[in-house]
C-alpha cells in the first residue's frame, strides 16, 4: 500500500464503515487483518463464548492479536483496544456506519471509542522501522458488551504462547477538553449487587398475618447508605456506593407483597477489593434476613507514575504542547485486564461525544494522535 493509503483518517474510515455493534465479529476484523499484514504482522484471530454453555453470556466474540517480532531479547510493547461499538441509537444526521468528513470533523459511530485511535496507532506502526522491537495489538470484539470473552481470552491465548509485553497503552478516549489534556494511570474497580428479600403475602389491613419485605429492604438500604467506604488516596476518589434500581412489581393497593428486591453499584479504589466489597455487604443484608448476589466486573489497578507515564506525557506534551494530567477517573476498561500482566496507562481521544449520537472526531487530534503513539513506541524501545 501506499504511504497515503496509511493516514489515520482512511483508516479510521475503513473501520469504521464495517458495522460492529458489539460483540463485534466478521469484516471489521477482515479490514483490520487486511491493514496488519503488509506491515509484518503475523496476525491471528480467534472466536472466543461460542460453545453451548456460553449462550446468554455475550458470546460469540471475535479477538485478533497481532505481532511483530524484533531481534530476540528486544522489548516488546502491546496496544492493546476494541473495534465493538455501542449500538448507534435513532437520530443521527447521517448514516452512523457511513462515516463522513463535515468540515474539520470525522462523523460516525466508533469514531473517538475507538475505532479512531485504533487507526492512528497502525499509522503511527507504518512509519516505525521493523527493527525497532516487538511490537503487538490486543484487539477484542467484547469490550462494549459483558468483556468476558474478550480480552481475558486474548490474555489466555498469549500466555499459552509464552507471550508477555514489557509495557501496554490502551487507546480509550481519555483526553477531556482538548486532546492530551489527560491520560489514565489506573481505574477503580467495579461491582453490582442484586438483593432480594423474601417475605410473606397477606392483606394490609392483618399485617399479622403477613411479612412485609419492603420494610426489610428499607432498612438494609439505610444501613448500607450509611457505610462510609474510604475516604480516597492520593491516586483515587473516594470510593461510592449508589442505588440503581428498587422493585416490588405489586399491582395491589391492599397487599402486601411477597418479596422485594434492590440493586446497588459500587465503584471502589484500591483500599478494597469486589470479595471484600461483597462480603461487608452481605453482612447487612443477611442480618435482616436478605440475600445477596454480587457481580465483579472489575478490580481497582494503578500504574504508579514514574518512567513509562512519565515517557507517555512527554510524547504528548511534545506533539500537542499540552502537560496531561494523570488520572484514575471514570468508568472501566479493558486495563482492568491487562493490569495483571503489565504495566498499562491509557491514552486516547477526547471523549465528549463517544456512545453520542452524531459521534466525531477532529481530524487534526487523529494527526496529532498518530504521531504521539510514534513517539511513544519508539521511545519505549529505542
Amino acid at each position: 500500500m501506499a504511504d497515503s493509503e496509511f493516514s489515520p483518517v482512511l483508516l479510521a474510515k475503513r473501520l469504521m464503515a464495517c458495522p460492529s455493534v458489539t460483540p463485534a465479529t466478521g469484516v471489521v476484523f477482515d479490514e483490520m487483518e487486511e491493514m496488519l499484514a503488509p506491515l509484518g504482522f503475523e496476525v491471528s484471530r480467534f472466536i472466543a463464548g461460542d460453545k453451548p454453555e456460553d449462550a446468554g453470556l455475550g458470546g460469540s466474540v471475535e479477538n485478533l492479536f497481532a505481532i511483530r517480532k524484533g531481534a530476540e531479547g528486544s522489548p516488546h510493547f502491546a496496544y492493546a483496544g476494541h473495534l465493538d461499538v455501542v449500538p448507534p441509537g435513532e437520530g443521527w444526521s447521517s448514516d452512523p456506519f457511513e462515516p463522513e468528513i463535515k468540515g474539520d470533523l470525522l462523523h460516525g459511530r466508533g469514531a473517538v471509542d475507538m475505532k479512531g485511535s485504533i487507526a492512528a496507532f497502525v499509522s503511527a506502526v507504518h512509519r516505525l522501522p521493523r527493527d525497532l522491537g516487538t511490537i503487538s495489538l490486543i484487539i477484542t470484539g467484547d469490550e462494549e458488551g459483558p468483556a468476558r470473552f474478550g480480552t481475558v481470552a486474548l490474555m489466555d491465548f498469549m500466555a499459552e504462547r509464552g507471550i508477555r509485553p514489557d509495557l501496554c497503552l490502551v487507546g480509550e478516549p481519555t483526553s477531556v477538553h482538548r486532546l492530551g489534556d489527560m491520560m489514565k494511570i489506573g481505574r477503580r474497580g467495579s461491582v453490582n449487587m442484586w438483593i432480594t428479600v423474601n417475605g410473606t403475602q397477606g392483606h394490609v389491613a392483618y399485617p399479622h398475618l403477613a411479612d412485609n419485605p419492603i420494610t426489610k429492604l428499607g432498612k438494609i438500604l439505610s444501613e448500607i447508605d450509611a457505610l462510609e467506604l474510604d475516604r480516597g488516596t492520593d491516586w483515587f476518589q473516594p470510593s461510592n456506593i449508589e442505588f440503581t434500581d428498587i422493585h416490588v412489581g405489586n399491582p395491589a393497593h391492599n397487599v402486601i407483597p411477597a418479596k422485594a428486591e434492590g440493586r446497588l453499584s459500587i465503584r471502589f479504589n484500591d483500599q478494597h477489593s469486589g470479595d471484600s466489597l461483597s462480603e461487608m455487604i452481605r453482612e447487612v443484608v443477611e442480618n435482616h434476613g436478605g440475600e445477596l448476589k454480587p457481580i465483579i466486573s472489575g478490580e481497582p489497578f494503578l500504574t504508579p507514575p514514574g518512567e513509562y507515564s512519565s515517557l507517555v506525557a512527554g510524547a504528548i506534551t511534545e506533539v500537542t504542547g499540552v502537560e496531561p494530567e494523570l488520572s484514575t477517573t471514570g468508568g472501566t476498561s479493558d486495563a482492568r485486564f491487562l493490569s495483571r500482566i503489565v504495566p498499562v496507562v491509557e491514552f486516547g481521544l477526547c471523549n465528549a461525544t463517544m456512545h453520542k449520537l452524531d459521534e466525531a472526531v477532529a481530524i487534526d487530534d487523529l494527526n496529532q494522535l498518530a504521531r504521539i503513539f510514534e513517539l511513544i513506541v519508539k521511545r519505549a524501545l529505542g
